[in-house]
Protein backbone atom coordinates (compact mmCIF):
# COMPACT_ATOMS: atom_id res chain seq x y z
CA UNK A 1 0.00 0.00 0.00
CA UNK A 2 1.50 3.11 -0.81
CA UNK A 3 0.67 6.25 1.15
CA UNK A 4 1.98 9.73 2.52
CA UNK A 5 5.18 7.80 3.03
CA UNK A 6 6.02 8.06 -0.15
CA UNK A 7 6.06 11.78 -0.53
CA UNK A 8 8.30 11.37 2.79
CA UNK A 9 10.96 9.10 1.47
CA UNK A 10 11.20 11.26 -1.55
CA UNK A 11 12.01 14.51 0.11
CA UNK A 12 14.75 12.78 2.07
CA UNK A 13 16.41 11.27 -0.89
CA UNK A 14 16.02 15.23 -2.43
CA UNK A 15 17.87 16.23 0.60
CA UNK A 16 20.14 13.35 0.63
CA UNK A 17 21.21 14.60 -3.19
CA UNK A 18 21.45 18.26 -2.31
CA UNK A 19 24.64 16.76 -0.16
CA UNK A 20 26.20 16.23 -3.45
CA UNK A 21 27.07 19.74 -3.79
CA UNK A 22 27.87 21.71 -6.71
CA UNK A 23 26.14 19.03 -9.37
CA UNK A 24 22.88 19.81 -8.28
CA UNK A 25 21.18 22.86 -9.41
CA UNK A 26 17.90 24.30 -7.47
CA UNK A 27 15.39 24.60 -9.50
CA UNK A 28 11.59 26.11 -9.05
CA UNK A 29 9.76 22.67 -9.28
CA UNK A 30 12.67 19.82 -9.62
CA UNK A 31 16.26 19.79 -9.16
CA UNK A 32 18.63 18.54 -11.92
CA UNK A 33 21.48 16.60 -11.66
CA UNK A 34 23.62 16.89 -15.15
CA UNK A 35 25.19 12.98 -15.03
CA UNK A 36 28.25 13.95 -16.65
CA UNK A 37 29.88 10.99 -19.30
CA UNK A 38 32.81 8.63 -19.03
CA UNK A 39 35.08 11.08 -20.88
CA UNK A 40 33.46 11.32 -24.28
CA UNK A 41 30.63 14.08 -25.48
CA UNK A 42 27.06 12.94 -25.07
CA UNK A 43 25.38 10.33 -22.80
CA UNK A 44 21.70 9.55 -21.64
CA UNK A 45 19.97 7.85 -19.11
CA UNK A 46 17.57 5.35 -19.80
CA UNK A 47 16.31 4.24 -16.58
CA UNK A 48 16.27 5.02 -12.55
CA UNK A 49 15.30 3.03 -9.16
CA UNK A 50 13.65 3.53 -6.14
CA UNK A 51 17.09 4.12 -4.49
CA UNK A 52 18.37 6.73 -7.14
CA UNK A 53 20.55 4.90 -8.79
CA UNK A 54 20.24 5.64 -13.12
CA UNK A 55 21.32 3.69 -15.72
CA UNK A 56 21.77 4.30 -19.50
CA UNK A 57 25.01 4.57 -21.87
CA UNK A 58 27.42 7.04 -22.49
CA UNK A 59 30.22 8.08 -25.00
CA UNK A 60 34.18 6.52 -23.47
CA UNK A 61 36.90 8.71 -24.79
CA UNK A 62 37.15 10.14 -28.21
CA UNK A 63 33.58 9.37 -28.84
CA UNK A 64 34.67 6.30 -30.58
CA UNK A 65 31.84 3.97 -29.30
CA UNK A 66 29.26 3.90 -26.26
CA UNK A 67 29.43 1.82 -22.90
CA UNK A 68 26.52 1.04 -20.36
CA UNK A 69 26.82 3.39 -17.18
CA UNK A 70 25.50 2.92 -13.89
CA UNK A 71 25.49 6.40 -11.45
CA UNK A 72 25.38 5.92 -8.43
CA UNK A 73 26.40 8.49 -5.45
CA UNK A 74 27.25 11.06 -7.76
CA UNK A 75 29.83 8.90 -9.67
CA UNK A 76 29.18 7.13 -13.10
CA UNK A 77 31.19 3.31 -13.47
CA UNK A 78 31.71 2.16 -16.90
CA UNK A 79 30.02 -1.60 -17.00
CA UNK A 80 32.28 -2.84 -19.45
CA UNK A 81 31.04 -5.20 -22.83
CA UNK A 82 30.45 -8.72 -23.03
CA UNK A 83 33.88 -8.93 -25.89
CA UNK A 84 32.26 -5.93 -28.34
CA UNK A 85 32.87 -2.51 -28.79
CA UNK A 86 29.54 -1.17 -27.08
CA UNK A 87 27.25 -1.72 -24.98
CA UNK A 88 23.44 -0.37 -23.61
CA UNK A 89 21.98 -0.45 -20.41
CA UNK A 90 18.06 0.14 -20.35
CA UNK A 91 16.83 -0.63 -16.73
CA UNK A 92 17.74 -0.85 -13.23
CA UNK A 93 15.98 -2.97 -10.34
CA UNK A 94 15.98 -2.01 -6.82
CA UNK A 95 18.83 -4.60 -5.84
CA UNK A 96 20.71 -2.56 -7.92
CA UNK A 97 20.83 -5.30 -11.47
CA UNK A 98 21.14 -3.93 -14.43
CA UNK A 99 19.75 -5.01 -18.00
CA UNK A 100 20.72 -4.16 -21.69
CA UNK A 101 22.67 -4.82 -24.72
CA UNK A 102 26.10 -5.62 -25.93
CA UNK A 103 27.91 -7.49 -28.18
CA UNK A 104 24.47 -8.13 -29.86
CA UNK A 105 23.56 -9.75 -26.88
CA UNK A 106 21.09 -9.71 -24.19
CA UNK A 107 23.03 -9.36 -20.53
CA UNK A 108 22.28 -9.27 -16.96
CA UNK A 109 24.55 -7.03 -14.51
CA UNK A 110 24.75 -8.27 -11.16
CA UNK A 111 27.27 -7.93 -8.27
CA UNK A 112 29.99 -6.32 -10.64
CA UNK A 113 29.58 -9.07 -13.31
CA UNK A 114 28.12 -8.83 -16.47
CA UNK A 115 26.58 -12.09 -17.85
CA UNK A 116 25.31 -13.25 -21.24
CA UNK A 117 21.56 -14.11 -20.84
CA UNK A 118 21.64 -16.31 -23.95
CA UNK A 119 19.37 -16.74 -27.00
CA UNK A 120 15.99 -18.54 -28.03
CA UNK A 121 18.07 -20.36 -30.82
CA UNK A 122 19.50 -17.20 -32.73
CA UNK A 123 21.99 -15.41 -32.85
CA UNK A 124 21.28 -12.09 -31.09
CA UNK A 125 18.46 -10.55 -28.85
CA UNK A 126 18.13 -7.40 -26.30
CA UNK A 127 17.24 -7.17 -22.58
CA UNK A 128 14.93 -4.27 -21.69
CA UNK A 129 13.52 -4.61 -18.43
CA UNK A 130 13.95 -5.75 -15.13
CA UNK A 131 11.73 -6.46 -11.79
CA UNK A 132 12.77 -6.76 -8.51
CA UNK A 133 12.60 -10.31 -8.68
CA UNK A 134 15.39 -10.20 -11.22
CA UNK A 135 13.09 -11.34 -13.91
CA UNK A 136 14.34 -10.04 -17.73
CA UNK A 137 12.29 -9.21 -20.54
CA UNK A 138 13.62 -8.05 -23.61
CA UNK A 139 13.63 -9.82 -27.35
CA UNK A 140 15.39 -12.37 -29.18
CA UNK A 141 16.19 -14.13 -32.51
CA UNK A 142 14.59 -17.54 -32.68
CA UNK A 143 16.38 -20.88 -34.60
CA UNK A 144 17.49 -19.61 -37.91
CA UNK A 145 17.19 -16.58 -37.55
CA UNK A 146 13.62 -16.11 -39.03
CA UNK A 147 11.84 -14.01 -36.69
CA UNK A 148 12.56 -12.24 -33.33
CA UNK A 149 10.51 -12.80 -30.50
CA UNK A 150 9.73 -11.72 -26.77
CA UNK A 151 10.98 -13.52 -24.04
CA UNK A 152 11.02 -13.74 -20.30
CA UNK A 153 14.40 -14.95 -18.38
CA UNK A 154 13.50 -16.20 -15.07
CA UNK A 155 14.99 -18.65 -12.89
CA UNK A 156 17.74 -19.13 -15.30
CA UNK A 157 15.71 -20.00 -18.13
CA UNK A 158 14.75 -17.83 -21.38
CA UNK A 159 11.15 -18.79 -22.18
CA UNK A 160 9.41 -17.24 -25.73
CA UNK A 161 6.32 -15.29 -24.97
CA UNK A 162 5.05 -16.03 -28.65
CA UNK A 163 3.70 -13.66 -30.79
CA UNK A 164 -0.29 -12.16 -31.72
CA UNK A 165 -0.70 -13.70 -34.51
CA UNK A 166 2.58 -12.20 -36.66
CA UNK A 167 6.29 -13.18 -37.16
CA UNK A 168 7.71 -10.62 -34.45
CA UNK A 169 7.19 -9.74 -31.01
CA UNK A 170 9.02 -7.64 -28.07
CA UNK A 171 8.63 -7.22 -24.80
CA UNK A 172 10.10 -3.93 -23.24
CA UNK A 173 8.89 -3.81 -19.29
CA UNK A 174 7.77 -6.22 -16.47
CA UNK A 175 6.13 -5.66 -13.41
CA UNK A 176 6.79 -6.75 -9.86
CA UNK A 177 3.67 -9.01 -11.25
CA UNK A 178 5.62 -10.87 -13.75
CA UNK A 179 3.18 -9.03 -16.19
CA UNK A 180 4.83 -7.98 -19.41
CA UNK A 181 4.23 -5.08 -21.98
CA UNK A 182 5.31 -4.90 -25.34
CA UNK A 183 4.24 -5.11 -28.67
CA UNK A 184 3.78 -8.24 -31.91
CA UNK A 185 3.36 -8.20 -35.43
CA UNK A 186 -0.27 -8.90 -35.85
CA UNK A 187 -0.75 -12.10 -38.79
CA UNK A 188 -0.13 -11.30 -41.73
CA UNK A 189 2.68 -8.76 -40.40
CA UNK A 190 1.20 -5.21 -41.71
CA UNK A 191 0.70 -3.46 -38.54
CA UNK A 192 1.86 -4.06 -34.99
CA UNK A 193 0.08 -4.06 -31.76
CA UNK A 194 0.47 -3.10 -28.16
CA UNK A 195 0.05 -6.36 -25.98
CA UNK A 196 -0.37 -7.07 -22.53
CA UNK A 197 1.16 -10.83 -21.50
CA UNK A 198 -0.66 -11.82 -18.23
CA UNK A 199 -1.28 -15.55 -16.60
CA UNK A 200 0.49 -16.72 -19.89
CA UNK A 201 -1.48 -14.96 -21.72
CA UNK A 202 -0.95 -12.01 -24.77
CA UNK A 203 -3.59 -9.78 -24.80
CA UNK A 204 -4.01 -7.55 -27.41
CA UNK A 205 -4.35 -3.78 -26.59
CA UNK A 206 -5.29 -2.69 -30.30
CA UNK A 207 -5.36 0.48 -31.62
CA UNK A 208 -7.24 4.00 -31.32
CA UNK A 209 -7.89 4.23 -34.99
CA UNK A 210 -4.59 3.48 -36.64
CA UNK A 211 -2.92 0.55 -37.43
CA UNK A 212 -0.05 0.57 -34.76
CA UNK A 213 0.34 0.53 -30.98
CA UNK A 214 3.39 0.05 -29.11
CA UNK A 215 3.51 -0.73 -25.06
CA UNK A 216 6.61 0.78 -23.34
CA UNK A 217 5.83 0.61 -19.73
CA UNK A 218 4.10 -1.06 -17.19
CA UNK A 219 3.27 -0.08 -13.48
CA UNK A 220 3.00 -3.07 -10.66
CA UNK A 221 -1.12 -2.26 -11.56
CA UNK A 222 -0.97 -3.41 -14.85
CA UNK A 223 -1.19 0.01 -16.49
CA UNK A 224 0.28 0.42 -19.30
CA UNK A 225 1.85 3.43 -21.53
CA UNK A 226 2.96 3.53 -24.84
CA UNK A 227 2.09 4.82 -28.43
CA UNK A 228 -0.25 4.51 -30.99
CA UNK A 229 -0.84 5.81 -34.36
CA UNK A 230 -3.66 7.74 -35.52
CA UNK A 231 -5.94 7.11 -38.46
CA UNK A 232 -4.61 10.60 -40.43
CA UNK A 233 -1.78 8.49 -42.84
CA UNK A 234 -0.90 6.30 -39.77
CA UNK A 235 2.20 8.91 -39.59
CA UNK A 236 1.57 10.50 -36.56
CA UNK A 237 1.86 8.87 -33.63
CA UNK A 238 0.35 10.03 -29.71
CA UNK A 239 0.85 9.04 -25.93
CA UNK A 240 -1.80 6.80 -24.48
CA UNK A 241 -2.23 5.41 -21.36
CA UNK A 242 -4.33 1.64 -20.80
CA UNK A 243 -5.62 0.99 -17.51
CA UNK A 244 -8.61 -0.66 -16.57
CA UNK A 245 -9.44 -1.94 -19.78
CA UNK A 246 -10.02 1.93 -21.55
CA UNK A 247 -6.87 3.19 -23.57
CA UNK A 248 -6.10 6.91 -23.49
CA UNK A 249 -4.91 9.74 -25.98
CA UNK A 250 -2.63 11.67 -23.46
CA UNK A 251 -2.59 14.26 -26.38
CA UNK A 252 0.64 16.54 -27.10
CA UNK A 253 2.39 19.80 -25.82
CA UNK A 254 1.14 21.33 -28.70
CA UNK A 255 3.01 19.48 -31.53
CA UNK A 256 2.61 16.46 -33.74
CA UNK A 257 3.70 13.52 -32.26
CA UNK A 258 4.09 12.07 -28.98
CA UNK A 259 5.39 8.67 -26.85
CA UNK A 260 4.70 7.79 -23.40
CA UNK A 261 7.73 5.30 -22.20
CA UNK A 262 7.38 5.01 -18.14
CA UNK A 263 4.79 5.12 -15.27
CA UNK A 264 4.54 4.73 -11.90
CA UNK A 265 2.26 3.33 -9.25
CA UNK A 266 0.89 7.04 -8.85
CA UNK A 267 0.09 6.76 -12.46
CA UNK A 268 2.44 9.53 -13.09
CA UNK A 269 3.85 8.85 -16.86
CA UNK A 270 6.90 10.64 -18.66
CA UNK A 271 7.74 11.10 -21.87
CA UNK A 272 8.61 13.05 -24.88
CA UNK A 273 6.56 15.21 -27.27
CA UNK A 274 6.67 17.53 -29.58
CA UNK A 275 5.83 21.07 -29.10
CA UNK A 276 3.86 23.85 -31.12
CA UNK A 277 5.40 25.62 -33.94
CA UNK A 278 8.14 22.93 -34.84
CA UNK A 279 9.62 19.54 -34.86
CA UNK A 280 11.34 20.28 -31.40
CA UNK A 281 10.63 17.28 -29.01
CA UNK A 282 10.75 17.89 -24.61
CA UNK A 283 10.32 15.87 -22.21
CA UNK A 284 7.02 15.80 -20.29
CA UNK A 285 4.83 14.26 -17.30
CA UNK A 286 1.70 13.63 -17.43
CA UNK A 287 -0.48 13.65 -13.72
CA UNK A 288 -3.51 13.95 -13.06
CA UNK A 289 -4.61 14.26 -16.28
CA UNK A 290 -2.25 16.99 -17.33
CA UNK A 291 0.85 16.92 -19.54
CA UNK A 292 3.39 19.12 -18.68
CA UNK A 293 6.54 19.90 -20.11
CA UNK A 294 9.09 19.32 -17.80
CA UNK A 295 11.32 22.53 -19.35
CA UNK A 296 8.07 24.61 -17.80
CA UNK A 297 9.51 23.78 -14.33
CA UNK A 298 13.11 24.56 -14.90
CA UNK A 299 14.08 28.29 -13.95
CA UNK A 300 14.90 30.83 -17.31
CA UNK A 301 18.53 31.05 -17.43
CA UNK A 302 19.25 26.90 -16.07
CA UNK A 303 21.03 26.14 -19.67
CA UNK A 304 18.93 22.78 -20.30
CA UNK A 305 16.27 21.94 -22.64
CA UNK A 306 15.38 18.63 -21.15
CA UNK A 307 14.49 16.65 -24.58
CA UNK A 308 13.21 13.28 -23.18
CA UNK A 309 12.05 11.40 -20.00
CA UNK A 310 12.59 7.86 -20.27
CA UNK A 311 11.50 6.59 -17.01
CA UNK A 312 10.31 7.52 -13.43
CA UNK A 313 10.32 6.04 -10.05
CA UNK A 314 8.15 5.49 -7.09
CA UNK A 315 9.57 9.18 -5.41
CA UNK A 316 8.95 10.90 -8.73
CA UNK A 317 12.03 11.34 -9.80
CA UNK A 318 12.49 11.57 -13.22
CA UNK A 319 15.72 10.36 -15.38
CA UNK A 320 16.20 10.87 -19.07
CA UNK A 321 18.45 13.26 -21.87
CA UNK A 322 18.48 16.65 -22.51
CA UNK A 323 20.97 19.14 -23.80
CA UNK A 324 23.10 20.72 -20.96
CA UNK A 325 25.21 23.63 -19.93
CA UNK A 326 27.58 22.03 -21.86
CA UNK A 327 26.54 22.27 -25.12
CA UNK A 328 26.22 18.76 -25.48
CA UNK A 329 23.38 16.04 -24.76
CA UNK A 330 23.77 14.73 -21.38
CA UNK A 331 21.97 12.12 -19.24
CA UNK A 332 20.00 14.08 -16.52
CA UNK A 333 17.85 13.34 -13.27
CA UNK A 334 15.09 15.36 -11.89
CA UNK A 335 13.70 15.19 -8.17
CA UNK A 336 11.34 17.10 -6.81
CA UNK A 337 11.39 19.71 -4.65
CA UNK A 338 9.25 19.38 -1.49
CA UNK A 339 6.08 22.15 -2.80
CA UNK A 340 6.47 19.98 -6.17
CA UNK A 341 5.46 17.26 -4.13
CA UNK A 342 2.85 18.92 -2.65
CA UNK A 343 1.07 20.13 -6.13
CA UNK A 344 1.73 16.68 -8.03
CA UNK A 345 -0.17 14.91 -4.72
CA UNK A 346 -3.15 16.68 -5.93
CA UNK A 347 -2.72 14.72 -9.47
CA UNK A 348 -1.94 11.40 -7.96
CA UNK A 349 1.35 10.67 -6.08
CA UNK A 350 -0.25 11.12 -2.59
CA UNK A 351 -3.04 8.50 -3.05
CA UNK A 352 -3.28 4.88 -0.76
CA UNK A 353 -3.34 2.21 -3.72
CA UNK A 354 -2.95 -1.21 -2.99
CA UNK A 355 -0.87 -3.91 -5.02
CA UNK A 356 -3.14 -6.18 -7.09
Amino acid sequence: MYTRETVRRGALLCATLLAFGPCVTAVHGYSIIDLGTLGGTTSSARGVNDSGQVVGESAIAGDSTGHAFLYSGGVMTDLGTLGGTSSFAYSINDSGQVVGKSANHAFLYSGGVMTELGTLGGTSGCAYGINDSGQVVGHSYIAGNSASHAFLYSGGAMGDLGTLGGLNSYASSINSSGQVAGWSHMAGDTSVHAFLYSGGVMTDLGTLGGLNSWALGINSFGEVVGNFSLSIRDSVRHAFLYSGGVTTDLGTLGGTHSFAYSINDSGQVVGNSYIAGGSHSHAFLYSGGVMTDLNDLLPPGSGWTLQRAWAINEAGWIAGQGFGPSGSTHGFLLTPEPTTLSLLALGGLVVTRRRR
